[in-house]
């Protein structure tokens, strides 16, 4: 049941603007757990369905009903909304930081950072003109949804929501969601699958080979894609739009700090537990 209630926040992160699904996965401790039972799941299939099952359930539930708030708020109050995941973001990066320098961390690996902020940048900022908006997705087109959801689960720190707008899919994914055309989301779910298998092995690989490496890049796209989610409904004006949204952000940042330090809570006391045992 716990691991149901926290996938129904994860599937947040699917549509939310800058909100990954897997950074939710890393700050309620499931991330190492789900994609080494994604990348065994024929060796201990049981084992792994019991723990796969209720968390891939919360997800969609949590995709299903939050599509239709989020694209509500954005509608309405879409200045707000963007400052509120912007404040999450900003206060998932410590624990982010953290996660990168568990296995040893050296000052050249900032070059990594970098670089791959710098390569993060110029995908998602400057290639609008390289994919046009897709309105009318054919069987291709929402296969490759999918594996893009996929692989924003899977990677820590990719924003699907980010990528899904470079590749002009954005607004597509979120309406086919909120209006359940199964015409998109049939071929999706087996992009979605397909993807999940793929990436998790790949990812699963790289982590045990090149621990320090992969996540150095991983933090360095993920610090890439924070700028946008504030757009040009972010203007700053002296008014209490303004003054609302910079409120609201302050509290989501306070949250994000409180949900982090939960699960180090937690993952301590799961630990002193196993040991005792």
């Amino acid at each position: 049941m716990t691991n149901f209630l926290k996938g129904i926040v994860v599937g947040l992160g699917a549509i939310a603007p800058g909100l990954s699904g897997s950074v939710l996965l890393v700050i309620f401790g499931l991330y190492q757990k789900t994609i080494a039972a994604i990348s065994t799941i024929f060796k201990n299939f049981v084992k792994n369905l019991k723990f796969l099952i209720p968390l891939g359930c919360g997800i969609l539930l949590g995709v299903i009903l939050f599509s239709k708030l989020v694209d509500f708020l954005l509608d309405n109050y879409e200045m707000q909304t963007r400052f509120a995941f912007f404040g999450f973001i900003l206060g998932s990066i410590p624990l982010f930081y953290n996660e990168v320098k568990k296995k040893g961390f050296k000052p050249k690996y900032y070059a990594l950072v970098a670089a791959a902020f710098a390569l993060g940048i110029l995908l998602f900022y400057f290639n609008s003109d390289l994919f046009p908006e897709v309105t009318n997705p054919n069987f291709l087109h929402s296969i490759l949804l999918g594996i893009v959801v996929a692989a924003s689960y899977v990677v820590p720190g990719i924003d699907s929501a980010a990528i899904l707008s470079a590749l002009g899919m954005y607004d597509i994914w979120v309406s086919s969601l909120a209006d359940l055309n199964f015409a998109v989301l049939i071929p999706a779910a087996i992009g979605l699958f397909i993807g999940v298998l793929a990436v998790s092995f790949i990812i699963t690989k790289l982590i045990e080979k090149c621990y320090t490496i992969t996540f150095s890049i991983i933090f360095g796209f993920f610090l890439s894609i924070i700028p946008r989610v504030l757009n040009d409904s972010c203007a700053i004006g002296l008014n209490a739009k303004t003054i609302a949204s910079f409120v609201i952000m302050a509290v989501s940042f306070v949250l994000s700090l409180l949900f982090g330090k939960l699960e180090k809570a937690n993952d301590k006391s799961e630990e002193s537990e196993a040991v005792t045992e």
